[in-house]
């Protein structure tokens, strides 16, 4: 599965990435990690929303992969803070239901659905680093 990720670079895709993934599930966190590291970004990693806060605040993160419930906090708590803050990040929303609102749509750049392949969240990323805005 990941050498596919690793082929799917080209020379003209976009520049590696800083990516924090936030999700209390561990498994999904070690998932993108691994995976997009193979795709040549760096990965921080995040289960609860402080300590997402924590990470957003020292900089360098381009990309956010946003769990909707994040434990027993809901995920757009943290994209409130992005959107206060005028925080230069595009988040990607991560969602285990396909019932994700057109208000919720409106605010994040794209939303991917539990379970989501390898070769989607890889492009997730890179079109999301590449400037383009799906859903807005």
């Amino acid at each position: 599965m990941s050498r596919s990720l690793v082929t799917m670079r080209g020379p003209m895709d976009a520049q590696p990435s800083t990516v924090l993934v936030v999700d209390d599930d561990s498994s999904l966190r070690l998932l993108c990690r691994v995976n997009l590291e193979l795709d040549g970004h760096r990965v921080l990693e995040a289960p609860t929303v402080p300590d997402a806060r924590e990470l957003l605040g020292a900089g360098g993160i381009d990309v956010v992969l946003l769990d909707v419930h994040v434990g027993s906090t809901n995920g757009l708590d943290l994209l409130d803070d992005i959107e206060a803050l005028e925080l230069p990040v595009r988040v990607v929303m991560l969602s285990g239901t396909s019932e994700v609102s057109a208000q919720v749509r409106a605010r994040v750049h794209a939303v991917l659905g539990k379970p989501f392949t390898l070769e989607a969240l890889a492009a997730a990323v890179r079109s999301e680093h590449s400037g383009r805005l799906p859903g807005r």
